[in-house]
Parts: structure tokens; sequence; C-alpha cells
């Protein structure tokens, strides 16, 4: 064990132990295009075909229908929808539902909960095309915290944010002494996949992408 750094010798005398396992990795998605207005402006362009539909209703409808898809496919696959209050503990909320089954793999659980958020607003200008601003404060919006057993890394939780765009929190809870192989995975609940995971080995680390 390496020796105890200055905040924990300092605070020996409340502690009753340490440990140097890893506790969690936390990897945070970003999406380029979401971040400025000319961005998001060519994601939708790349998503309908034009600005025409550019507008704050039919943003409304694109998070509407996720999360209408969302519980859709938790009902059809009996997998628990949790609406978490302000200060939950969400992780806590997860222990309970972690399947025993140790050949388990897929999804097991979605929470729900609000949070700040990048959300656009679409104003139209004088000549009609639309100009996107951020609105300020950004809002709480609901985030959705997709829960899953992966052979590899054990207990994966990736958030994601209802309204578009968003980058993705992939919170990974490795298991002791497992590794991650060199492969390409597909983390899926029963009947349908979800996300599609690739491990890139590199040089004294690997690397996972989600998409």
């Amino acid at each position: 064990m390496k020796e105890a750094d200055d905040f924990s010798t300092y605070h020996a005398d409340l502690l009753d132990g340490q440990y140097d396992c890893v506790d969690r990795i936390v990897l945070n998605g970003y999406f380029a295009l979401g971040q400025q207005g000319g961005g998001f402006r060519t994601w939708w362009r790349l998503l309908t075909g034009s600005d025409a539909t550019l507008d704050q209703e039919h943003l409304q409808r694109l998070a509407g229908r996720f999360s209408r898809r969302v519980h859709a496919y938790a009902h059809a696959h009996h997998i628990p929808v949790i609406h978490c209050a302000p200060g939950a503990r969400k992780h806590e909320v997860a222990e309970q539902y972690v399947p025993q089954d140790p050949t388990f793999e897929g999804l097991f659980l979605i929470l729900v909960a609000k949070a700040p958020a990048l959300v656009w607003e679409v104003r139209k200008g004088k000549t009609g095309a639309p100009h996107l601003a951020r609105k300020q404060p950004w809002p709480y919006v609901n985030h959705y915290h997709f829960h899953l057993i992966d052979t590899d890394w054990g207990h994966i939780t990736i958030k994601i944010s209802g309204p578009p765009l968003r980058g993705a929190a992939d919170a990974q809870r490795p298991r002791m002494g497992r590794s991650p192989s060199s492969q390409t995975r597909h983390l899926r609940g029963e009947g349908g996949q979800l996300f599609r995971g690739w491990i890139v080995p590199g040089p004294g680390s690997a690397r996972r992408d989600l998409a």
C-alpha cells in the first residue's frame, strides 16, 4: 500500500482504514456540435434534412419522444423506472436492484432525476430564419441514468439528458480482479440493443467509446 497523503495523515484519527481499490470510473461524453448554435443547426440539418422544422415545438417533441420511448421499452422488458426526488442518493437506490444472478448482463434499472443542462431555445429572426440561444440560467431537466451489468466492467451507469443535445456521462464501477478485454461489446437489455461500446487498447490503458 502506498504512503498516506497529507489529507489522510491529518484526519488519521477519524479514519478506520484506507484502501487503494478504484471505487468507480467516470467518463464524460462531449458532443461538439451541440455546444454552439451553428453546430446545433448543422446537426439538425443532418437529422432532418433542413431548418424547416427547427423550432421550439419540434425540440420539445424530440425530448418528449425520447421519454416515451424509454418508458415504453422499460415497460415491455419489465425494467423498473424510478423518478428520484431531489437530493436522492441514486447509487444507493440502484444497489437495491442489482441482479443477484452472476450470469446477468444488460439493463436492469432506469433512474430519472432532474439536473441543470444546456438547453437551446429557438427564436425566429426578422427574415424567419431560426436563431438559437442558450437558456439562462441552465434549466433543470430530466436526466436518465441507465444502469447496466457488463461482463467486463461490472456495474455501469450511463447518464443522458432528455432534451437535445448534450454529452453522456458514463460512470463505471469495475469489478475486483477483472480487466477490460480488447474487443467490441454490445450492452443490451433483454430483446434489444441499447448501446454499443468499443474498447480500444492503448499504451498502458484502454479507452471505451459509447454510441
